[in-house]
């Protein structure tokens, strides 16, 4: 039982950046992989980034190696993820999500939590 939710979506001008928040509640003692994904119109849901428990290990999908950072605070419960030099083609409802255990996961379908998602819409 853990509840997600985001925040900090919003409107970006490309070339622009924006940081997205999770803050966990629940039952959050065990360990989790947290993982942010994102889905626009028409689209599949894919993951974006994704983060062991301890942070050391992470996965940047290919369209934003360099742009993108994600982040944990396991003591807030909280993961972010820092979203720079955006271009259009990154406009879509970004969701973070976590699963047990210390492994990293990046398929969406492996995950059992899921924040509601906020909209993130980057202008030309």
């Amino acid at each position: 039982q853990v509840q997600l939710v985001e925040s900090g979506g919003g409107l970006v001008q490309a070339g622009g950046s924006l940081r997205v928040s999770c803050a966990a509640s629940g039952r959050t003692v065990s360990s989790y992989c947290m993982g942010w994904f994102r889905q626009a119109p028409g689209k599949e849901r894919e993951c974006v980034a994704a983060m062991s428990w301890r942070g050391g290990i992470t996965y940047y999908a290919d369209s934003v190696k360099g742009r993108f950072t994600i982040s944990r605070d396991n003591a807030k419960n909280t993961v972010s993820l820092q979203m720079n030099s955006l271009n259009p083609e990154d406009t879509a409802v970004y969701y973070c999500a976590a699963v047990l255990g210390h492994r990293l996961v990046v398929v969406h379908r492996e995950y059992d939590y899921w924040g509601q998602g906020t909209q993130v819409t980057v202008s030309s």
